[in-house]
């Protein structure tokens, strides 16, 4: 550049500075002419100063002249590609500051025209989604250029099984801002069975609008780029359930051609031999009873029967009492014994414990076959049944409302011996009633056969 000569005072420099057109990411440089129009030498430091200071410098930075002459030194500009060297005319000024005449300082201003450039950064998450219909997408962009810019996007897929959905569908970036906005990715049809179907798509985020003088630079195309991704369909029905249902229908096939016949047939011929007659004993039976039976258990014939053998096990009058419970039974006589039955019928409060008794008449043994326990409260608690001093079994209350136990072999309890229930009561349970019980109440009905100990 060629700067003109006007001193401006004692040791004053002529100078000048043309604007200057610069690109961030490019180079530009120009030139300065210094020259000395005072009659004495001078030496001249000079300095950028300005919001582009940071990226020009001057060579050199120091020139000394004699009176008349001129040195030309060089501005060399390097605006780095930012968004924060902003697209336009920005100010720039060289400070000239004479040594010998300090007060003579001048600052020459110019314009430097930065030219715009445009870039974009675009990421996709995540790049590979799983569902049945849709996936939701995150679409982040930013302006990496200097210039303000409009971004629109664009979908694409080989074939039109997806639809695409942006919200928002364009948008508007300032340099150096950052957006975020939603893609919703839906299929036409569920797959139903079999293995997930993956439907790769590309999502093309590009600079829309027409741009200015400044910017325009035809070997530039408008920013943009292409992202790749997928969405996987996943089967509505996985193959284990496929597998679990064949499984399942196999066991049923099963179960109507083989179990259920088997079971059926089983199940009569028990039915069968259970409603075969027993025999009945003779008249002339060692222990003399009858097959008659009666309330208290006294038998109803007029054959003799020896004392504390009747069918209650309670004794005469068939029933007997312990610890907060009530018992009775009945029976009939047989060759090998009397059978008999007895019903202990305890009530228990709660958070309380209570037992209930039955006690084997003298010159007696009781063998029991039989126990049915009924909880038809549903109650809560625990419950301990004991036959003399073998304990039988610890039940919680709550696991039944009833329960019955059988022994092919009777357990045989000798004279005097108990029968005994403990209950626990934790909670009453609540009857058919449909108001809950304040006590717990157990039943248990033991069964078996009485026989004379003489």
């Amino acid at each position: 550049m060629t700067p003109s000569a006007a001193p401006s005072g004692p040791g004053a420099p002529g100078l000048d500075i043309p604007a200057v057109s610069v690109t961030p990411g490019d180079i530009a440089t120009t030139t300065l002419t210094v020259r000395n129009d005072s009659d004495i030498v001078e030496a001249y430091d000079l300095k950028v100063v300005g919001d582009g200071a940071e990226w020009t410098t001057v060579e050199p930075e120091r020139v000394s002249l004699y009176p008349g002459t001129s040195e030309t030194v060089t501005l060399r500009l390097a605006p780095p590609r930012s968004p924060e060297v902003r697209a336009g005319e920005m100010p720039l000024g060289v400070r000239i500051l004479p040594t010998e005449h300090p007060e003579s300082v001048r600052v020459l201003e110019t314009v430097v025209l930065i030219g715009g450039f445009h870039e974009l950064r675009t990421e996709l998450s995540p790049r590979r989604r799983r569902g049945w219909l849709r996936g939701r997408y995150l679409l982040a962009v930013r302006n990496q250029g200097n210039t303000p810019v409009r971004v629109g996007f664009t979908p694409g897929q080989a074939g039109e099984e997806l639809g695409f959905a942006f919200a928002p569908a364009e948008l508007a970036l300032e340099p150096g801002e950052s957006k975020e906005l939603r893609l919703r990715v839906r299929t036409s049809s569920p797959v139903w069975f079999g293995d997930p179907v993956v439907w790769p798509f590309t999502v093309d985020a590009r600079e829309t609008g027409e741009r200015t003088e400044t910017e325009n630079r035809p070997e530039e195309p408008p920013a943009g780029s292409t992202l790749d991704a997928e969405f996987v369909q996943i089967p509505i029905f996985p193959k284990w359930l496929l597998i679990l249902l064949a499984a399942l229908l196999a066991l049923l096939i099963a179960w109507f051609t083989l179990v259920r016949p088997a079971v059926r047939s089983a199940a009569k011929e028990a039915a069968t031999a259970a409603v075969q007659p027993r025999p009945v004993p003779s008249e002339g039976s060692t222990d003399g009873a009858s097959s008659g039976t009666g309330e208290t258990g006294r038998p109803s014939g007029g054959s003799s029967q020896k004392p504390g053998t009747g069918a209650g096990p309670g004794g005469g009058d068939g029933g007997a009492t312990g610890g907060g419970g009530s018992t009775g039974g009945t029976g009939t006589g047989t060759g090998a014994g009397q059978q008999s039955s007895a019903t202990i019928d305890l009530k228990t409060g709660g958070g309380q414990s209570r037992t209930g008794t039955y006690t084997v008449p003298e010159k007696t043994v009781f063998g029991i076959t039989d126990i049915v326990v009924a909880n038809f409260q549903g109650d809560e608690g625990v419950m301990t049944i004991t036959f003399g001093d073998r304990k039988i079994t610890t039940i919680a209350l709550e696991t039944f409302r009833n329960q019955d136990y059988h022994w092919v072999t009777p357990i045989r309890i000798g004279a005097k011996d108990t029968v005994t229930i403990d209950v626990t009561c934790a909670k009453p349970g609540t009857p058919a009633t449909g108001q809950q019980a304040r006590e717990c109440h157990e039943v248990v009905n033991v069964s078996g056969a009485l026989s004379s100990t003489e």
